[in-house]
């Protein structure tokens, strides 16, 4: 497995972890689940990121599950793991760790619950990128961290190398128009809120960070190879099928529901830790039944053939 192997291009699941019914980490299970994505056709992986539960498990819980990513994945697509800590040095060690284990790249957050400064901000990623020699690519998505990297830390943080590519969650798909008039290539752009996800690749992202691949990988990677052949006719089609679950990834409760949905597809199991919990009542309803029919209207595709 190598840096080589990171195209940026395509799909990029972000993979769920497995529970076990005592809420331990099942390995095997996810294990599993990464496997099946990538025999399902997706061009990379992201462990550990919100819908892996980061912010739930213990550092050694997620060292031990980065290394059985790298194990069961075996160089097959690259692997990005989420780098997302209280404090700056856990986030610089966990980067480190991260490199020696095998991962390809970093998806490096904010760090959690603090909102800080531009100068805060810039250290905190110039810190973690520092202490690696892996790509990073930073994660923004202001509605959920409460933090938007801006034009001004961006042109700052270009002056690191390793910093070269940004995950873009925030709803309004201008940004990535921004971004590009601002820095040209410099930053890969990828998309990172399922539901302005197509509107991103028009607009210049390179490839796209699910949630909602976890569920239905195929259709995933048929929409954007639709795009990359030039049919946007066929990725519109596949994304207005998709559309109603899209929408979860945009919701608080996007873990929960994606990995409903996943038990729902047969491709994991929906326990969560706390604080999270399983959905209930008229959520829990409607979510199922948004699954059960994009499950029952699912749209014939090129690549099934």
């Amino acid at each position: 497995m190598g840096v080589a192997n990171l195209t940026w291009r395509g799909v990029y699941p972000a993979a769920t972890t497995q529970f076990a019914p005592d809420l331990s980490v099942d390995i095997d299970a996810s294990q599993k689940t990464l496997d099946a994505l990538v025999v399902d056709g997706v061009d990379g992986l992201i462990a550990l990121g919100t819908c892996g539960e980061n912010n739930s498990l213990e550092p050694e819980e997620k060292r031990s599950l980065l290394a059985a990513a790298v194990e069961v994945v075996a160089g097959r697509v690259p692997i990005l793991v989420g780098v997302s800590e209280m404090t700056t040095p856990r986030a610089a060690a966990f980067a480190r760790d991260a490199e020696r284990i095998g991962a390809d790249g970093l998806m490096v957050l904010p760090a959690m619950v603090y909102v800080p400064t531009v100068g805060e901000l810039c250290t905190h990623f110039e810190t973690v990128a520092q202490a690696t020699s892996l790509p990073v690519m930073l994660y923004n998505n202001p509605p959920a961290y409460r933090v938007n990297i801006g034009i001004e830390a961006l042109d700052r943080l270009s002056a690191t190398d390793n910093i070269v590519a940004i995950k873009e969650s925030a709803p309004d798909p201008r940004r990535f128009t921004d971004l590009i008039n601002a820095f040209g290539d410099r930053y890969v752009l990828m998309a990172g809120l399922d539901d302005v996800a197509l509107e991103g690749l028009l607009l210049g992202a390179h490839g796209w960070i699910s949630g909602l691949t976890s569920a239905f990988p195929r259709e995933s990677v048929a929409l954007v190879a639709a795009l990359a052949s030039g049919d946007i006719a066929e990725a519109v089609r596949i994304y207005r099928w998709f559309m109603p679950l899209l929408h979860l990834d945009a919701e608080h409760d996007l873990v929960q529901s994606i990995k409903l949905a996943e038990e729902i597809m047969g491709r994991g199991s929906e326990r969560v830790r706390m604080p999270r919990m399983p959905l209930e009542g008229q959520r829990r309803a409607d979510v199922i039944r948004w699954v059960e029919t994009c499950a029952a209207t699912q749209p014939s595709l090129a690549i099934a053939a």
